[in-house]
């Protein structure tokens, strides 16, 4: 990289930086204001004097947590809705963070709102609120809508604790996921016809259908709509499956105007191929090689979750994606020098950042720790070759990744001075950032994906 491609990395940087901190700015924003108008109605509506009136402060308090808990829920649907602008401002492991936080807490909310309401119609006793509940259910507009939103919003959560989830297999808890929608669609009836807040006040009401309505326009359009014209304008079909190493294959895929599909190295796909049944089970891939006009390529290890059907592909197989998704790309780049630091199959868009990302000889080293036979080994040597890529092999098994510090400071001194990306087991990943930010590295130069789901 000469003076001027790096003073010209510098520049593209601080514009991407700039234009991504304005859209969390925004968001954020939006997500605040949402809650203090929510707020401000309930204030308008003599909650806070009711709060302090006898029995009544019950029902006031299941008013005021409906209310912050609808919004939260419909942030949560908008951060599951794949919004482009979205991904590149946080990246895809920063909005699972989020959204899993968000979640949980409109949850709670939700089960504050319908403990004090129901309580605050019993007027205070709790002998009399399951009788109150049923007749609450039964006879109010839209509540069994409610019921049957409340028991899909219940099973979502339970199965993303993370004891349900190491139970699951991914295709499994990510439809369960998908009733999340259903739950959030199903209470919406409720709070319309019966909220204290929308009785009466057609601007409210508006202003609550047009956010409702957003958000579920986010959805179809992202999460349907864009995949399936992709998918179709591209042809996405199977060329090649080829054996890496024991248990992992690398599939290379084919299409037309590849060239504009807006994806970069670094980044994964949602991938399903029509293979038969289990077509419909949606897998997040990484693609293992900078992607190019002729084609995308991505490299699969058997973890019995379904990626073992990865490698009895046949060639012609068609495939449809969601996607592109992950900020693990060259856009977070601002420093000269990378360090890409992989383990196990977490190697796969390493390995296509490394042939994708601009670097002169030497500024550029990628550690992988594998277990056995390397990942890549021969594409690699050809990039330090001909690009100067330095190579680093580290030797480990799964769950020795107590090792992390020793190898990092070892094999990569500077690492304070470069842009790093990470890419591996949760525990692992986690202990890299530890080793990373204590040797100096500004939390701003790391950039990790896990496995996580």
């Amino acid at each position: 990289m000469t003076t001027v491609e790096a003073a010209r990395l510098d520049v593209v940087h601080t514009d991407r930086s700039r234009a991504d901190q304005g859209v969390r700015s925004a968001a954020t924003g939006l997500l605040v204001g949402a809650l203090a108008l929510v707020t401000a109605w309930w204030i308008q509506d003599g909650g806070v004097v009711t709060t302090m009136v006898g029995g009544a402060v019950y029902t006031s308090i299941g008013q005021l947590t409906g209310l912050i808990a609808s919004v939260l829920l419909l942030a949560q649907v908008v951060l599951m809705a794949r919004i482009p602008v979205l991904e590149h401002a946080w990246g895809q492991d920063e909005l699972a963070r989020i959204h899993r936080l968000v979640g949980f807490t409109s949850f709670n909310l939700m089960l504050v709102h319908i403990g004090a309401i129901t309580l605050g119609y019993a007027v205070g006793r709790l002998s009399q609120t399951p009788a109150t509940l049923w007749d609450l259910t039964l006879n109010y507009p839209g509540m069994l809508l409610a019921v049957a939103g409340t028991v899909a919003l219940v099973m979502v959560v339970v199965t993303s604790l993370k004891a349900a989830r190491r139970r699951l297999r991914y295709e499994s808890w990510h439809l369960l996921h998908l009733y999340a929608y259903l739950g959030a669609g199903l209470a919406l009836p409720h709070q319309l016809w019966t909220g204290q807040q929308f009785i009466e006040h057609p601007v409210r009401t508006a202003w609550w259908w047009a956010m409702w309505g957003l958000s579920a326009a986010a959805i179809v359009i992202w999460r349907l709509g864009v995949p399936i014209f992709r998918s179709l304008r591209h042809d996405l079909r199977v060329s090649a499956v080829v054996r890496e190493a024991p248990g992992v294959v690398s599939v290379y895929v084919s299409g037309r105007s590849l060239d504009r599909l807006p994806v970069h190295a670094g980044q994964f796909l949602t991938w399903r191929f029509l293979a038969g049944p289990g077509w419909s089970r949606a897998h997040p891939y990484s693609l293992s090689a900078a992607p190019n006009a002729r084609g995308l390529r991505i490299t699969v290890k058997d973890l019995g979750d379904g990626s073992r059907d990865i490698a009895r592909l046949r060639p012609g197989t068609r495939a449809l994606v969601e996607g592109p998704y992950g900020r693990l790309t060259a856009r977070v780049r601002s420093r000269r020098k990378v360090a890409l630091i992989g383990a196990g199959v977490g190697i796969t868009p390493l390995r296509a950042l490394a042939e994708g990302l601009t670097y002169r000889p030497g500024d550029a080293v990628l550690v992988q720790r594998c277990a056995d036979q390397p990942l890549f080994a021969r594409e690699l040597e050809v990039l330090s070759v001909q690009r100067g890529l330095e190579v680093v092999e580290v030797r480990g098994h799964r769950g020795d990744h107590g090792t992390a510090p020793a190898y990092l400071v070892a094999h990569v001194p500077d690492l304070a001075e470069r842009e790093v990306y990470v890419c591996g087991p949760e525990a692992w990943a986690a202990d890299i950032r530890r080793v990373s930010l204590r040797v100096g590295l500004p939390a701003r130069h790391l950039h990790i994906e896990t496995f996580r789901w």
